[in-house]
């Protein structure tokens, strides 16, 4: 990944970022309803990769008297979060105790947090934006304490899996960003000294007239291409019609109900959640069983 590219990217679309984001509105809410079940008391959470802050407010409402903090690699989506938080700072301390969290500008692979000094990590779709996986993870091992809760969700490989296909016609160019399969995320997770990881895996189809409708949806959320490979340049008409005649191939003709006719955008949905182990296991093998949980398929 293009690191300067996601930044600038996501900077752009803060502003009209809420309007479009539709499934991580919807994602967000499942990864909180997963939170349910956990006994957890946390005196501080870092909501990394926070966007416009939707995270952040939830955490804060659920935990209310954690110290918080909001990390994101876009300055826009900082700036966004904090005038979520400006409007009832002063009404919501005054009523829960609970402050507005700090903000911290960072990298996800490489964060600007002392080591052991978290009791939870949230982070909802931003793990896909990290280019070292096991980076990433060593990370959320060394900022939390023994005992906390790493709680993420990412793209799994079949994300976009139509606009991927469609977009062969320009087979030297990498278009589509590619995601990691479940199973390899589970490895990546004991690789960093996580216990006992329970992953699962949602399907969503989100339905669009046609392919133009579906790009505007993605540069409105901040997801631009930005994996080596990509084209450097500015497309040609021809390779968007290509690109439009291929994907036609996927509209539905099935009886969907409504998504009768419509052009189908799939998202793979990885939920996972781990333990940072005491620093002296106490299992000698080292042994992490890992939990994954039967595929749903869900529509949107």
């Amino acid at each position: 990944m293009d690191k300067a590219r996601v930044r600038a990217s996501f900077s752009r679309a803060a502003r009209h970022y809420d309007a479009a984001a539709v499934l991580q509105t919807e994602v967000r809410a499942r990864m909180l309803e997963r939170l349910d079940p956990i006994k957890i008391a946390p005196a501080a959470i870092l909501d990394a990769g926070c966007g416009t802050g939707a995270g952040s407010e939830a955490l804060r409402q659920r935990f209310p008297q954690a110290r918080l903090y909001a990390l994101d690699i876009a300055m826009g989506m900082l700036h966004m979060t904090r005038q979520r938080f400006s409007g009832w700072r002063s009404w919501w301390k005054a009523l829960r105790g609970a402050a507005a969290p700090e903000l911290l500008s960072g990298d996800i692979e490489q964060l600007p947090v002392a080591s052991a000094s978290m009791d939870m990590l949230w982070s909802n779709l931003a793990v896909q934006w990290c280019n070292d996986l096991d980076a990433a993870f060593m990370e959320a091992q060394r900022v939390l304490r023994p005992g906390g809760l790493f709680i993420f969700s990412t793209f799994g490989p079949d994300t976009l899996k139509e606009l991927r296909a469609a977009s062969a016609a320009d087979p030297e160019h990498v278009h589509v960003s590619r995601f990691i399969d479940m199973h390899d995320i589970g490895d990546a997770l004991v690789r960093a000294g996580f216990s006992a990881p329970v992953l699962d895996v949602e399907r969503f189809v989100l339905t669009y007239d046609n392919v133009v409708d579906l790009m505007r949806d993605l540069k409105a959320i901040g997801a631009h291409n930005a994996a080596d490979g990509r084209h450097r340049g500015l497309q040609g008409r021809g390779f968007l019609r290509q690109l439009t005649e291929r994907y036609e191939a996927f509209r539905l003709q099935a009886d969907a109900g409504e998504a009768l006719g419509k052009l189908p955008a799939t998202y793979e949905v990885v939920y996972a959640h781990a333990w940072r182990a005491p620093d002296k296991p106490s299992n000698p093998d080292g042994a992490m069983p890992i939990t994954l949980h039967r595929k749903r398929q869900v529509g949107a």
